[in-house]
């Protein structure tokens, strides 16, 4: 049996559970490939990524290609434990 606290709290927006299954499964992902895929906002990605970096679960990386800006993201390695305990947690949930 598990107990509900046993869920990971950031990562109940599904935002933040569509970026880190991206992450998840990818190494970096700049921002406009991360927005098309979960079909977001500038503004949802931005402050559920800003979430995510101030717990220290994604990394960002904010460049210059030319002169454009870059920001990317990747998964850190306390993102992606804390990641699959929850996605543990889930499943034990659903009696998996």
């Amino acid at each position: 049996m598990i107990k509900i606290n046993q869920l990971n709290k950031e990562f109940e927006s599904r935002v933040r559970l569509g970026i880190m299954s991206v992450l998840m499964v990818n190494d970096w992902v700049d921002f406009s490939e991360m927005k098309g895929l979960l079909e977001i906002t500038d503004g949802n990605l931005a402050s559920h990524s800003s979430a995510l970096e101030k717990n220290g679960y994604i990394e960002v990386k904010k460049e210059f290609v030319g002169k454009k800006p870059k920001t990317s993201y990747r998964v850190t390695q306390s993102g992606r434990q804390a990641f699959t305990e929850h996605l543990d947690a889930l499943e034990k949930l659903l009696g998996r």
